[in-house]
């Protein structure tokens, strides 16, 4: 009787108050804009590695932006973006449509645009160029690693995110577009114009060489897209059966990618051992192990640089924690930090840092990097230049091998 009146007393009580609780209800309580924000919130809340989300209290922040004005998407996603700013992670962002397309594009292995590998430098804050890919419009164009992109159709890239100005980079084929740019080598400026063209994301460069009797594989990895282990696997056994015994492993100007990727191609130099440690914001470790199924156990040595950073990192560490390979080159990036991508209700997208890898010795490199085992400096070199006697790295690797 006692739990009766209870019940009828709280529903009573609901009713008066106006807190019908049902599903459709709750959905028409706000607008598509205001959903879209939420869906934002949820998805860091819920995902984020760090639970005190850089000291901020994560439910007001959602009440404060839920009392803006938010009548079109475009103010949605200046909400989402404010409300991201304040974890001080560059790497959990909004991606607007466009830029969440042309994200899923490039991953698959093909884009339309100019060709350029892009970063932030973290001292400058110019938007730098990482490398041109080969045979692209910018490579024709001769824009040169370490260049600085000043300005894209005259838009100045000082005000834009670095997703803006690879969107504003990409476009149909056949279309234009001006970069001005400003040489790392002459400090002279100019105004370059493109034509956009598809560019092929074939991941993998491959060559024998003879090098003082010996059949050493090279083997240069641009990429960790959806086809790179693949790719990697056939030019690998390809170079075999060329007779190559030893192996040359390019990383360097390697910006990541697809973590399975990396995994992947972990296995194929592997047998059983610890690739990666991930670290959830629980404080929680998983990791991921070979398969006992490596293509070789040929000698192998790894080229890196300062551009060698996520996904090649974990793969460079994998091999230098397991005494698989020697590293030569620069300190690596230092890009300890692992994204998940969500889809947004009206085809917008968010990367969440979801959580941090350790190497196998439990190495936490996050802007640290990884040190190779010999170290040799080195000014960056275009594409045409690598593996050649002009590529001092390359060369150490050759000797090491011999």
């Amino acid at each position: 009787m006692l739990r009766k009146r209870f019940w009828a007393i709280a529903c009573s009580l609901l009713l008066i108050l106006g807190m019908v609780f049902t599903p459709t209800n709750a959905a028409a309580a706000f607008t598509e804009e205001q959903s879209v924000l939420l869906q934002a919130w949820r998805y860091v809340s819920q995902s984020y590695v760090d639970d005190t989300f850089n000291n901020n209290n994560w439910w007001l922040l959602r009440q404060k932006y839920l009392k803006r004005r938010l009548e079109t998407k475009d103010q949605a996603y200046d909400a989402i973006s404010e409300m991201l700013a304040v974890l001080d992670d560059p790497y959990t962002r909004l991606l607007r449509p466009e830029q969440y397309r042309s994200l899923k594009v490039s991953t698959a292995g093909e884009l339309s645009g100019v060709g350029l590998q892009i970063n932030i430098n973290q001292d400058s804050g110019d938007l730098e160029v990482i490398v041109p890919i080969a045979g692209s419009p910018a490579d024709e164009a001769g824009i040169e690693a370490k260049d600085i992109i000043l300005a894209i159709d005259g838009v100045d890239t000082k005000n834009i995110s670095l997703d803006e100005a690879a969107a504003r980079m990409r476009g149909p084929k056949g279309s234009a577009v001006a970069l001005t740019v400003k040489s790392a080598v002459t400090k002279a400026v100019r105004t370059v114009s493109m034509v956009r063209d598809t560019i092929s994301l074939n991941p993998v460069y491959a060559k024998l060489e003879q090098h003082e009797g010996q059949n050493i594989g090279y083997l240069r990895l641009n990429q960790f897209s959806a086809n790179a282990k693949v790719e990697i696997e056939h030019a690998l056994t390809d170079l075999q059966s060329q007779g190559a015994d030893r192996f040359v492993l390019d990383l360097r100007n390697n910006p990541g990618g697809l973590l399975q990727a990396g995994i992947e191609i972990a296995r194929l130099w592997l047998d059983q051992e610890t690739i990666v440690y991930t670290v959830s914001r629980e404080g929680i470790f998983d990791s991921y192990a070979a398969t006992g199924h490596a293509v070789t156990d040929a000698p192998l040595v790894v080229l890196v640089n300062q551009a060698t950073a996520s996904a090649s990192e974990i793969l460079a560490g994998a091999l230098q924690d397991n005494g698989r390979a020697l590293l030569v080159g620069e300190k690596t990036f230092g890009k300890g930090l692992i994204q998940s991508l969500f889809e947004l209700p009206d085809g917008a997208g968010m990367a969440v840092t979801v959580a941090k890898y350790e190497t196998p010795l439990h190495h936490d490199i996050n802007k640290l990097g990884i040190m190779p085992d010999k170290v040799v400096e080195q000014d960056p070199i275009p594409y045409r230049m690598m593996a050649t006697v002009e590529d001092g790295q390359y060369q150490v690797a050759l000797d090491l091998l011999s």
